[in-house]
Formats: structure tokens, sequence, C-alpha cells
């Protein structure tokens, strides 16, 4: 045999066997809508994990969230501080005094200005990834609710032959089977 035709009748036999990832009876079978936990998490973090049955996670979302706006309020504050002060020490009426004088030089409290403005704006986009994350795991978890996850995986190999019809008649081919049971 030429190698072309073996090259055929292998990818015949790796290409022509069924494999199915689940047998899942259609009949008894609750629909899960992911579309449906997507909504929930967007409109309300964690309401899509409750929908999942994922409760645990809620706590997770929560932490995160909450995190990142303490970090955003906290933030937000310190940079109103300096960026007030730098504006009383640099507006030009000597009679003005701000809280760090004598502690921090202007560009001192324009820097630490910029700094927790910077953490500000990081603060709002953590936030922003844990709610995008919320809603993705949500979705994630809904698609993945009736996976069946049990311990029975088997493989089986069993030889087999083909009958086949072609332009010189009925021929005969060998090979083997794959069975994969999830």
């Amino acid at each position: 045999m030429g190698r072309a035709k073996l090259t055929l009748i292998f990818l015949f036999i790796v290409f022509s066997s069924k494999i199915f990832a689940q047998n899942i009876d259609d009949t008894t079978k609750i629909y899960h809508s992911p579309k449906k936990a997507t909504i929930m998490s967007a409109c309300l973090p964690g309401l899509g994990q409750i929908y999942n049955h994922k409760y645990w996670k809620v706590p997770v979302v929560y932490a995160g969230l909450g995190g990142a706006a303490y970090g955003f309020f906290w933030n937000h504050d310190k940079y109103s501080t300096y960026r007030d002060a730098y504006v009383l020490r640099t507006d030009g009426d000597s009679a003005t005094i701000d809280n760090f004088d004598g502690f921090y030089s202007e560009s001192n409290l324009l820097d630490l200005s910029n700094y927790y403005r910077r953490n500000m704006e990081l603060s709002v986009v953590i936030f922003t990834f844990v709610y995008i994350l919320n809603i993705i795991d949500a979705t994630v978890d809904a698609h993945l609710y009736d996976f069946d996850i049990s311990d029975d995986l088997s493989m089986r190999v069993q030889p087999a032959v083909w009958h086949l019809q072609g332009k010189a008649g009925p021929q005969m081919g060998a090979g083997f089977t794959i069975n994969l049971s999830f």
C-alpha cells in the first residue's frame, strides 16, 4: 500500500467516529438559562451566582466590590485634602494658610494629590473589573450547570470492519473504533 492510502485510511478511522460529551435525558432536564443568569448578575451583582446555586461566591463578589469602593472613597478623601491644600498654597494670597504649611512643599502637595488621584482612578478600574467578572462568572457557571462531572470516565477501543461500496464494487475496511464515555 502506498503512503497516501495509509494516510487516508488513518484519517478515515480517526474522523469517522462519533464523540459525544454527555448523554443528557431531555425529558427530565430543567432548563437553566445562561441569559437569565447574565441579566440577574448585571442587575444585582451576586444574584446570578445565587441563581446558579453557587452561594459561596456571593461574599467574594461583594468583598471585591466593597474593597474597590472603599479604596475609591478613601483615595478621594486624601486627593481632595491635598488638592485643596495645593490650591490654597498657590492662590497668591498670603493670608490663606493650608494645614500642611511647613510640612510639605508645593511640589510635594501636587505629587501627593496626583498620587491619590491615580489610586482613586485605579479603584474605579478594579470595581469595573470585579463587576464584569461577576457577570462572566455567572454566565459561564450557567452554561456549565448541567455538565456531568461524575467519576464515571471510560474509554473503549474495539476492532471494527466497514463495508464500503466503491467503483470496483463492494470492499471491506478494517480499523478501530474508540468509544469515550463521560
